[in-house]
This record gives structure tokens, sequence and C-alpha cells, in this order.
């Protein structure tokens, strides 16, 4: 049985409907620095939370510890100072920590003489010792339920439900005041600039697409981090094909990884336009930006759509719908199946990836059909 998610009942910002959080007095905050250390989706999911603590802390420098790649995102942010890119430890993926690497990080974020230090990268099992190191003033973070909170820390045992941007504004909303007035403001954030747009527009063009004049093009992103995430490519290539035949210029995006994914589709599909591989983060962005509807699985360019209010079906196969689902329904639709196996942890499905095969191309078309009916925005 296939479903199409609904809003939760839970108020906005809120994970579990939470009521005010008490006041915390911590005095002045000068030098803030949050963890969050994890994927492009998980970035702009927690743009929310950023602003949050900006809007809280006006005059303090915000500094995001996260991937390499997040320090040009940062030099675009209105609300992040700066950026300090965390070295190899299994934090992030890395088999081992870079020992020395990693000690002079330490010591750079001690050198900092941090007033808050903010834990957005998960339950905090892992994540709380290594900001801990940073020694702060104070410390904001979740801790896994039933285990004692980290000493000092302002917190709150990891939700066990309730989306991720309303989670973290929970956890931000726990200092009290105007943290939690802010933390009912979910829209999430995704910078793209006029260059970006002008580097999409003529990267378009190159393909015999000129933008303007009533040309729409809609985006088909068909790869995932995961092959568990995926939904099929003959699948995706079926859509594509009508939507093209209905007059919809067809671009397939993806990262240079998803290369080999996105040459297969437009094997499939010649007709469209294929530029994965050959973008930037940010002229990705403005593609999906100007486009009428992207159609893609549950990765992060669903969440850069949702922050660049591009109407969007969303396939999700095997993760939990209502952590990441978009807040808008009505602009955006996610199509899924209940398994008992969601949400699924497994690099490749161990069954017959029921999720995935669950959603036919039809409910696909049906459902970016009822979007591009409403009116552009």
């Amino acid at each position: 049985m296939m479903r199409v998610d609904t809003p939760s009942a839970a108020p906005p910002g809120h994970a579990n409907g939470s009521r005010a959080a008490p006041q915390r007095r911590i005095g002045s905050v000068r030098r803030i620095a949050v963890l969050r250390a994890l994927s492009l989706g998980d970035l702009v999911c927690a743009t929310p939370a950023l602003r949050a603590l900006r809007g809280c802390f006006p005059r303090a420098h915000l500094t995001l510890v996260g991937q390499p790649w997040m320090a040009e995102w940062s030099r675009r942010m209105p609300f992040v100072d700066d950026c300090v890119s965390l070295p190899p430890h299994p934090l992030t993926g890395a088999e081992v920590a870079d020992t020395a690497s990693w000690d002079a990080f330490v010591q750079t974020m001690q050198q900092r003489q941090l007033d808050l230090a903010v834990q957005l990268h998960g339950s905090g099992r892992i994540s709380n010792p290594i900001v801990a190191q940073w020694k702060p003033r104070h410390m904001l973070a979740f801790h896994e339920p039933g285990q004692t909170p980290w000493p000092e820390a302002i917190g709150l045992p990891w939700p066990q439900r309730g989306s991720e941007t309303g989670r973290l504004l929970q956890l931000v909303g726990q200092l009290g005041g105007a943290a939690h007035a802010l933390s009912h403001d979910t829209l999430p954030f995704h910078p793209v600039e006029d260059a970006d747009r002008r580097a999409a527009v003529a990267m378009l063009a190159a393909h015999g697409l000129r933008p303007g004049q009533g040309v729409e093009w809609v985006c088909v992103h068909p790869g995932a981090k995961w092959a568990s995430r995926r939904w099929p490519l003959s699948a995706f290539a079926a859509v594509a094909r009508e939507l093209a035949a209905r007059g919809h210029p067809v671009v397939i995006t993806g990262t240079a990884a998803e290369s080999e994914l996105a040459a297969a589709l437009h094997a499939q599909v010649p007709q469209a336009i294929n530029v994965a591989g050959c973008t930037s983060l940010w002229t990705l962005g403005a593609l999906i930006d100007g486009a009428r509807l992207l159609v893609c699985n549950d990765t992060g360019v669903s969440h850069v759509a949702a922050a660049r209010r591009t109407p969007s079906v969303v396939i999700s196969c095997g993760s939990d719908v209502a952590r990441w689902a978009p807040a808008d329904p009505v602009r955006h639709r996610v199509l899924w199946s209940p398994r008992a196996c969601r949400p699924c942890e497994q690099v490749s499905c161990p069954y017959e990836h029921g999720c995935a095969t669950d959603i036919a191309p039809e409910q696909v078309l049906a459902a970016a059909t009822a979007l591009l009916m409403q009116p552009p925005r």
C-alpha cells in the first residue's frame, strides 16, 4: 500500500508538541560553536536551529563545526560567521582518527574560549564527549534516553519521533525566552546567488535549452547515497519519458559519484539533458531553484527543494518519513510504502525492496501532474 505523507499533529517546530522551555540563564554569550558534521540534507534541516541561535544571540560569533565542504556554505549563510572542519574521525565516517590533527583541532576549539557549544550531531553517545573536549562554559546537547545527561549540560533526551528540524529546534528552545519563540520558524535555508543562476542558465543553454519565455524544466535526480534508498532506475525513466512527452524539458541531475547512474538513466531517456557530475553544489541548487518540479529519492536535494520552495515529488524508500519529509505537504508530495523493516539501516536491501517497488510510476506521475497544475511560484 502506497501512502502520501500528511502534516504532523504536533505544533510547528516541536518534535512532540512540547510546551515552552524554562528560561536558562547562561549569562553573556559572545562565542558559539555548533557541531553538525553530516550530509547536505542534514545541514539544510539544521538551518532553522542555526537561525534561531543567531536570533537569540545576534552579537555572538557563531562557528559551524562540520565537513570541509561546509566552509563555502558557511560563507554564504547570513547566520553563520565561519566554519571549522573536523579532521578524520569515526564521527565523520573515517575508520580511525588522525591523532595529531585531532589534538590540534581540539586545542583550536579550546583556544576559542566558547561561551556555548551546541551538539546538533545526533543522540550524543559519540558526539557529546567530543564537544565536551572543547571546554565550553555551557553546553547544549541531546543525550540518549535513559542515560545520564552530560554534566552541566542543558539538554533533552534524544526524541524517538518527530521531524529532524523539529527535534533540533526543540533542543535550541531549551534556552528559553527568545530562543523558544524563534524555534517555531521551521523554513529551511539553502543559499543560491545570482552568479549560480547565471551558471545554471549557461549550462542549460549549452545543451540547447534556453530558459525564459515560458520554458520551465523538470529536474529528475535518480541518485541517493545508499542503494536501499533508490527508486528503480526503470521507474525514473518511465516518469521522465512521460514528462518529456508532455512538453516538459527534463534535466537529469546528480553528483560526480552518481554520474554512472545518471548516464544509465540518460540512455533510457535520450531526449533529457544530463548534467550529473558537471554541477557544483551551488549550480545544482540554482537548477533546482529554477525548476518547475523536482522528482527525486529521499535525499539531500529534496531538502534543497524545500528550502528553495520548488515543488517536489519525493519517493521515500526505507527512510523515516516522519523525520525527513519536507514540512509543506502541499508543495512537496512524499510517496512511501509502510513496511515493518522501516526505517531501514541497510546500505542494500536484504529483502525484495518492496518499499521501492510498491511505488508505481503512475503514482509518481499523478503527484507530479497535480503539482504542475498548481500556479507557478
